[in-house]
């Protein structure tokens, strides 16, 4: 299976970045007749994009845990759970039209590096292009450690040598205990700056991150809700 991700190491290196910027711009001209998919897919209180479609999602959000609104998406599926695109530790709610698929590498495949970010792996992919946006919520997996969630995320983080500006805070995801972390990305390819957001929990079976990167910071801002929904949602496996 191919794999794509979106800037860097914790994006894509330059040449990958180059397929994936392309096949973005494309997409991007005429996500107005992306196709809806049958089988569907923050914490900072960032509105969506005006007049999208997590933007209308945005007047049904709940208090976020500072009392202000969080944009949610609406639910399109759930996802983690046997028999799901992929099985997780964890299972959430996927956003409408949103598509997971599955990441499996062999550790011999000359992208096997590409799914490594810290102390975790990729392990599902979820595209947001079936919903009208350009970005995916990325899963990885780790191994059962001592690590607490913040320092799942600071590893993840440190390990881009284009992120900078982290900021964590300590959330709930579901129930559960969590960090999250909200951070910049500078793409050389793009010659800009662009958000990029996780959130990581720790399991019996060891921690899971999920990552919402984008095309830019409009595209990031504007499948936040999506990215609220998974975080909301979340219960163990």
């Amino acid at each position: 299976m191919t794999m794509t991700r979106g800037t860097g190491r914790g994006g894509v290196p330059a040449a990958l970045a180059a397929v994936t910027a392309a096949a973005a711009m494309t997409l991007a001209g005429c996500s107005s007749s992306a196709g809806t998919g049958t089988e569907d897919g923050g914490s900072a209180p960032v509105p969506a994009v005006s007049g999208s479609a997590p933007a209308k999602a945005a007047e049904k959000a709940g208090a976020d845990k500072d009392g202000t609104e969080a944009a949610v998406a609406a639910k399109g599926g759930r996802l983690g759970g046997a028999g799901s695109a992929c099985e997780l530790p964890v299972t959430f709610d996927l956003a409408a039209r949103w598509k997971p698929k599955a990441i499996e590498l062999e550790p011999d495949s000359v992208l096997a590096d590409l799914a490594e970010q810290g102390t975790v792996k990729m392990v599902c992919e979820i595209d947001a292009k079936p919903a009208g946006n350009i970005g995916f919520l990325r899963v990885w997996r780790g191994e059962a450690s001592e690590d607490d969630p913040q320092a799942v995320l600071k590893a993840f983080v440190e390990d881009d040598p284009n992120a900078s500006e982290a900021a964590y805070t300590q959330v709930k995801a579901g129930a559960l205990a969590a960090a999250e972390v909200g951070y910049t990305v500078h793409s050389e390819l793009m010659d800009e700056s662009k958000q990029e957001r996780a959130f990581a929990v720790i399991t019996r079976d060891g921690p899971v991150v999920v990552h919402l990167g984008g095309l830019d910071s409009d595209e990031h801002t504007a499948m936040l809700p999506a990215f609220e929904l998974a975080k909301r949602s979340l219960a163990l496996g």
